[in-house]
């Protein structure tokens, strides 16, 4: 995808060192059996960020037996992906319930996983980023004296109500687990601020990258969206997603004004917004931009659909923290509409501003569209969450961990 390649690197007790493509086949000899991983997942990201690391644990099968469970965190969003990854589920906890609290959600996935555990006996818990899911994932593997591995270990906002829960999900996970997978080495640096061990502390680049990048050769557009973009093809299109709960309310509706009036303004340009079911998102959606000229509202989409109209787009506004992964993987200039952000590396890498309170995103949309802007330059900046191979990083990185014999790493 025209991205330079990240420089990644482990922490261990001789040093740093860096792993090359050529390092990365693992020897069984010495083995006296494979090593079972389960990996837990329960949300669309999840499942995105883990079926390349999955998949990379599958292609070595004399070194690990994969264990795969999902608790069904999302239900209608989980069951496409897990599909199109071609992901063998091999549990299903079947938590959600209507209207079911965070609290009780966590200790359903503590109870269902806790007997499930106990049968597999897994020599590592795998979970990933800052859901609930994940947390409970590695509670219960802690309370079990079973090791857990963090993917994405490191992101920070500084703000433990922003965004919530994640936000201190991330936190308390990075207590309990022994090994970090972090995207960046400023994940990395934040992990050892906080005191985590250097010796379990593993810069992989993130497989979202990985994931971007396989959905991508193979995603083609179905006919709904493939009329949506014929459509909006003499226009600068603008996709728009926000969903997370800290943009509920004023705020929202204070952005999609600025977003309408924007592009009102501008003849030029065509937003296209797929509406999150969500109440607090599809009423102001309809009442703010419904019959609007070049203000497009659309079903959730699938994520080739997703990954599809974010590769057909002129700038990206979003608040989710995947997307803020994604823009800079496929070349495309970011607004984040969030105060904060976890993941600073695209702002400070020029692909992304974070719009933060205010006026400030009407400000951002004009500066973007005026020659000579910063997004013109976006799709020449090196991804800097990875280049595509942070799942066999991943992978590589566990074999060594749990005492798989693999080739002797490069010292950089």
């Amino acid at each position: 995808m025209g991205r330079q390649p990240f420089q990644f690197a482990a922490v261990r007790s001789i040093g740093w060192f860096r792993l090359s493509e050529n390092t990365m086949q693992v020897s069984s000899g010495g083995n006296s059996r494979a090593r079972k991983i389960l990996t837990l997942f329960g949300t669309r990201p999840e499942v995105i960020k883990l079926a390349p690391v999955i998949a990379a644990l599958s292609a070595m099968p004399e070194e690990f037996v994969t264990v795969n469970v999902s608790s069904s965190q999302h239900t209608d969003l989980l069951r496409p992906l897990i599909r199109d990854f071609a992901i063998r589920l091999d549990h299903d906890l079947n938590v959600m319930k209507p209207n079911q609290t965070l609290s009780s959600l966590a200790a359903a996935v503590l109870s269902a996983l806790d007997p499930i555990l106990v049968s597999e006996q897994p020599d590592l818990v795998l979970v990933q980023g800052d859901t609930t899911t994940a947390l409970a994932g590695a509670q219960a593997a802690f309370h079990r004296k079973i090791p857990v591995g963090h993917v994405e270990a490191g992101l920070r906002s500084g703000d433990p109500n922003s965004p919530f829960p994640e936000e201190m999900n991330r936190r308390l996970i990075s207590k309990l687990a022994t090994y970090h997978f972090a995207a960046t080495a400023n994940n990395r640096n934040t992990l050892l601020a906080e005191g985590v061990s250097p010796e379990g502390i593993f810069v992989t680049g993130n497989p979202v990258v990985d994931a971007l990048g396989e959905m991508l050769e193979r995603a083609h557009p179905s006919p709904a969206i493939a009329q949506l973009i014929d459509s909006t093809k003499s226009f600068k299109r603008i996709l728009l997603t926000t969903h997370r709960r800290e943009s509920f309310g004023q705020r929202m509706a204070d952005n999609l004004k600025v977003l309408k009036s924007f592009i009102e303004s501008h003849p030029q340009t065509a937003l296209i917004f797929p509406v999150h079911p969500n109440p607090s998102v599809s009423g102001p959606a309809r009442s703010i931009l419904g019959n609007c000229d070049r203000i497009h509202l659309i079903p959730p989409l699938d994520y080739e659909q997703f990954v599809f109209v974010m590769s057909q787009s002129w700038l990206i506004v979003s608040d989710s923290g995947g997307v803020q992964e994604e823009a800079p993987s496929l070349g495309k200039p970011l607004l984040v509409l969030r105060e904060n952000t976890e993941r600073p590396e695209a702002i400070e890498a020029g692909c992304a501003q974070l719009v933060g309170e205010g006026e400030h995103l009407a400000d951002l949309l004009e500066e973007a569209i005026a020659p000579g802007s910063w997004i013109e330059s976006v799709a020449a900046v090196a991804n800097p969450f990875g280049d595509g191979h942070a799942a066999r990083r991943i992978a590589v990185a566990i074999a060594e961990s749990l005492g798989v014999n693999m080739s002797e790493p490069i010292l950089s």
